[in-house]
């Protein structure tokens, strides 16, 4: 294997298949309210990166029952890890959390907690919780960096300075709480230099995971506006294999790699287009590596 890969790392650390439950804790997000912003990141959707989410129903244990159902023919005999995904998940009162995080850890075959938040959301109290549940099950929080480049962030309308992330860095890591980092790749005026300095910056701040994202362009986003005005380039495959080398090449070699990919929902999905066949990108990626020798911490 070329990079230390999320899959292989669960089962050695559990002993058996692991696969992520996606779930919906029925939260907003302060770039979305008014807190900080309106309409959210250019990128994101309307289910705010949920929509391969289980339906929010407002009872946890129904959406992991149903969660369920839909992997079974993938997974026997395993364990799963509830995953908060769409939205901002630490974004509602430290009770509603509280109550939300626990029944998702009670299930016996439930071995962890993995909470996508912003760094801005963070709250001491927060912190204090997540922590608490760490010494239960395992307890993952997911920071969507995207970029260090503070003119992107703004372009893309992201609304945190990169000095929050490395304070909510820091404070996780201080708590004892795992902490995977989102990037994307093809961002609007980022060059691969950029990306890679964004994954070595993602490295060096003590990350213990990474989410390599490929930049997709979703209908009804503002990111398709800039796409259709020819403002938001998309990346080939051969490109983005390029780019995701040069990202490897800078992290450690003990970060997991949570992701190589992603795929949009294919109703929505506008560009690039190669991107709706994960299995084709996977196989097309791994490829690459193979031919070009690229290994995760080479450049170190």
């Amino acid at each position: 294997m070329y990079y230390n890969a999320l899959s292989p790392w669960l089962r050695e650390r559990f002993g058996c298949k692991v696969y992520k439950l996606a779930l919906q804790g029925g939260m907003t997000c302060p770039n979305r309210d008014g807190t900080k912003g309106t309409g959210g990141c250019i990128f994101c959707s309307q289910s705010g990166s949920g929509d391969f989410a289980q339906a929010q129903c407002g009872d946890v244990d129904a959406q992991i029952r149903a969660a369920k159902a839909r992997v079974s023919g993938k997974l026997k005999d395993g364990a799963y890890i509830a995953y908060f995904q769409d939205h901002t998940n630490t974004y509602a009162p430290v009770q509603v959390l509280e109550r939300l995080f626990s029944a998702a850890l009670e299930p016996p075959d439930v071995v962890g907690l993995s909470i996508a938040t912003r760094p801005d959301c963070l709250e001491p109290e927060v912190i204090a919780l997540l922590s608490a549940l760490n010494r239960v099950k395992p307890v993952w929080v997911e920071l969507g960096l995207q970029t260090i480049r503070e003119d992107t962030a703004e372009r893309i309308n992201r609304c945190y300075p990169l000095s929050c992330y490395d304070r909510a860095m820091d404070a996780l890591g201080e708590a004892g709480l795992e902490r995977v980092v989102h990037m994307i790749l093809g961002l609007p005026g980022e060059d691969e230099a950029d990306m890679a300095a964004t994954a070595r910056y993602i490295g060096q701040s003590g990350a213990e995971g990474i989410k390599l994202q490929l930049l997709h362009v979703l209908r009804g986003t503002p990111m398709e506006a800039l796409w259709r005005q020819g403002k938001a380039p998309v990346m080939d495959i051969e490109s983005y294999c390029h780019a995701l080398a040069a990202c490897l090449a800078v992290l450690p070699k003990q970060v997991v790699i949570h992701r190589l990919t992603g795929d949009g929902a294919k109703r929505d999905l506008l560009a690039p287009l190669w991107t709706g066949n994960k299995k084709y990108v996977l196989n097309y990626v791994n490829q690459y590596f193979q031919a070009h020798n690229v290994t995760q911490g080479s450049a170190l």
